[in-house]
């Protein structure tokens, strides 16, 4: 018989064991110091702002009166920002903003893009239904009535989204010349957190994909709204399933400069939970290879959903796929039956494989919601998605991915010109004095049944904290495959509370620029000063119905590199409320002129054309006939 004293022995040892082994499990990654400077030096920012305080700059919203305890909670999102091309400038030297600290939307030069300045022209709704129960969420240019000039769909809580038509060309931009004009009568109130814009029924014309979170009608921003009945928080901390009505809009443009496309409203496509969810991101993409964008819905407070698109023009046709568990894999890290924090979505290409990786943000803070990202890597082919299977499965843990704090857009892109993308993560919730995890894990461990009540929701007030200095992300890719955060070494780590973040080429130079927008604090732009090898950076333009040139939303590239092969997809608009400039950037290593393939859709057409992609700057028309013609 075993001495108790041994057995006791052996037990302690055992535990030590797992528990030591666990921690290895869960220890984030890091380099060795010869590699870390040698990664780092690949890398390097200068750092600018993109704007200044307003006069009267405040801090916090007014809410309704059963939300003021938890004001700094729904405080926490409205920044948003898009790059684009206003002037003509054949790069994106423009940039749309929305500072919650006035609640303006502005349009601005980009600082340090070399471009002239001018004065900042306000978006406006003037002659619309308009108060200081709306607040502007977010800006996406979008050419609706596709006369060459670039549009914008400004979204909001407390209202429906706007189109400010630009009916200035691409002059000096003039507040004077974006006419508002409504999107969906009779006005009503949503409260939309992102908003994304692709041809998702496959009429080559652009469609509008709106992302809503508190409950249609709720009055959230409205201090007089007492006892709102509508006004619910989510009914579920992991299947949150009574959020505002998500929308799909289809447009047609009347081929009519300067007016206001024909709207038909195909949300019934839409499942009932799909429908209903809390969703904060959203993300289009081809993975089927028909030229039809499947759908990513990234939902906060519940699963989110990958929907294969069917659709025939006029008719959207969506099916939801979901993943399956093995015996090693938590339900939560299963796509569509994950119950995380989905805030942002982004997709990359990596290792060659033709499907890409789709890495989503969630709420990943230690010693709180230390849920995990997902780095969904494919394992099939996009043809499984049509048989109802999904080819993905989440690695994020094994790519160095996992964690990185309260998380919100990402975005991939090649800085360093060798062919590989990396991964910049917005960071970070409510910035105060007083530490309030301990109260929402409370909430968190607490009651379903009372969670949508907003009585029963402890107080966030502005002067709380929650993960409020947690730094902004850059991922990088080291020797061994795994992702590395390098942002302090590379100028991009700053403590503020980032909610969304735009990429391109801003002033010219081949590499890629970004833009960060930031709630409320200043926002800034990160110039790329990295060593970084030649580009071609292509903008994709197809003929409008109304005579201009519209952006190729949807186009897709696969460059024939010898050293490195890439592909990637032209859907700016994916994630938060971060809006990339319409172009295409590619890395060619050595300078060597590559071929490309591109694939396009004109209606029910599916076009491919070869193109010869060499350094520098060139613009790409997309025609009818199915040929490509750059210059």
């Amino acid at each position: 018989m075993v001495p108790k004293i041994m057995r006791k022995t052996v037990t302690l040892a055992v535990i030590l064991v797992v528990v030591t082994t666990v921690g290895l499990f869960v220890v984030r990654p890091s380099l060795g110091g010869d590699e870390a400077t040698k990664l780092a030096g690949r890398y390097g920012f200068a750092a600018q702002a993109l704007n200044e305080a307003p006069a009267g700059a405040r801090r916090e919203r007014a809410v309704a009166p059963d939300l003021h305890h938890i004001r700094g909670w729904i405080s926490s999102v409205g920044a948003a920002v898009a790059m684009a091309d206003l002037r003509g400038l054949g790069r994106p030297t423009d940039a749309c903003l929305v500072d919650p600290r006035d609640d303006s939307v502005t349009l601005r030069s980009v600082p340090g893009s070399g471009a002239p300045a001018y004065p900042l022209v306000q978006l406006i709704p003037s002659g619309l239904p308009y108060d200081h129960t709306m607040a502007p969420m977010g800006c996406v240019p979008a050419d609706l009535d596709e006369d060459g000039d670039v549009d914008f769909v400004v979204h909001y809580w407390g209202r429906t989204p706007i189109l400010y038509l630009n009916t200035g060309g691409i002059a000096t931009p003039d507040g004077a010349k974006f006419r508002p004009t409504e999107l969906v009568e009779p006005v009503a109130v949503w409260n939309t957190g992102t908003l994304n814009v692709g041809d998702i029924d496959g009429d080559g014309h652009l469609d509008l994909l709106v992302g809503n979170y508190f409950p249609d009608g709720a009055r959230v921003l409205d201090p007089a709204a007492a006892g709102d009945g509508r006004m619910r928080m989510q009914d579920s901390m992991a299947l949150g399933r009574n959020g505002g009505v998500n929308r799909i809009l289809l447009t047609k443009p009347t081929g009519t400069p300067d007016t206001e496309p024909v709207i038909s409203d195909a949300s019934t496509a839409l499942s009932a939970t799909a429908s209903s969810s809390w969703t904060l991101a959203t993300g289009l993409q081809d993975l089927t290879g028909d030229g039809l964008p499947e759908i990513y819905q990234a939902n906060d407070f519940g699963a989110d959903q990958l929907m294969v698109n069917r659709s025939t023009p006029g008719n959207v046709r969506l099916t939801e796929v979901t993943g399956s568990r093995g015996m090693l894999t938590p339900k939560s890290q299963v796509l569509g039956h994950d119950s995380f924090k989905g805030m942002g979505v982004a997709f990359t290409h990596q290792g060659g494989n033709a499907l890409p990786t789709i890495v989503v943000s969630n709420i990943t803070t230690p010693f709180a919601l230390h849920e995990s990202n997902f780095a969904f890597v494919p394992t099939g082919n996009g043809t499984d998605l049509l048989d109802g299977k999904l080819p993905y499965e989440d690695r994020s843990e094994a790519l160095g991915l996992a964690r990185a704090g309260w998380c919100w857009d990402v975005r991939a892109g090649d800085f360093d010109n060798d062919g590989t993308d990396e991964i910049m993560q917005a960071n970070g919730f409510l910035k105060g004095k007083v530490d309030r995890w301990p109260t929402l894990q409370e909430l968190a461990m607490g009651n379903d049944e009372l969670l949508r009540f907003p009585a029963a929701w402890p107080k966030f007030e502005p002067d709380d904290d929650l993960s409020g200095k947690e730094p902004n992300r850059f991922w990088a890719k080291g020797s061994s495959g795994k992702f590395f955060d390098i942002a302090d070494a590379v100028g991009t780590s700053y403590p503020d509370n980032t909610r969304a973040l735009a990429f391109g080429d801003f002033d010219g130079d081949g590499k890629l620029d970004a833009l960060v927008a930031n709630q409320w604090e200043d926002s800034q732009t990160l110039r790329n000063t990295a060593p970084a090898g030649p580009s071609a950076v292509l903008t994709l333009v197809k003929p409008g119905r109304a005579g201009g040139q519209v952006a190729a939303i949807g186009a897709k590239v696969e460059l024939r590199h010898p050293r490195a092969p890439q592909r990637t997809q032209l859907y700016p608009a994916n994630g938060h409320t971060g809006v990339s400039a319409p172009q295409t950037h590619l890395a060619l290593p050595g300078g060597t002129p590559a071929e490309a393939v591109v694939t396009w859709r004109d209606g029910e057409v599916l076009h491919s054309a070869t193109i010869q992609v060499e350094p520098g700057r060139r613009t790409v028309l997309l025609q009818r006939d199915g040929t490509a013609v750059a210059r």
